[in-house]
């Protein structure tokens, strides 16, 4: 079903985006202060494909009864959601753990989703 290609390509971009975000943030660490902008701009993307992820994921629990995609990104929004908001107050005590356990979360969901058929229980 589309809504399950929808989900996949979701999970795909955020999986994407999150790995893009250390990268940024080395950009910054190295000295060039654009790496924070850049940082700041892939945390906005990353954050607003977790959002899209999680209506589709409401789709694919609606249309294909599937409920395990709409917990698990729920949980990594949650999840993200506290990293942004660390990161906007600068509390890199909590920033950067939870960065690092959102994109082995977000690359376990990629590998889940992609193992799993697209389709519906009838």
């Amino acid at each position: 079903m589309i809504s399950g290609w929808v989900l996949r390509g979701l999970v795909t971009a955020h999986l994407v985006a999150v790995f893009g975000q250390p990268v940024f943030a080395g950009v910054y660490l190295s000295g060039d202060f654009d790496g924070l902008r850049m940082h700041a701009t892939g945390a906005n993307v990353a954050t607003s494909i977790g959002y899209l992820q999680v209506i589709a994921a409401v789709v694919v629990w609606v249309r294909l009864r599937q409920v395990w995609p709409f917990m698990a990104s729920l949980g990594l929004v949650v999840a993200e959601t506290a990293q942004y908001v660390a990161g906007q107050d600068g509390a890199l005590w909590l920033h950067i753990p939870l960065g690092v356990a959102t994109i082995a979360a977000v690359a376990m969901m990629f590998v889940a989703i992609w193992r799993q058929p697209v389709v519906g229980h009838a």
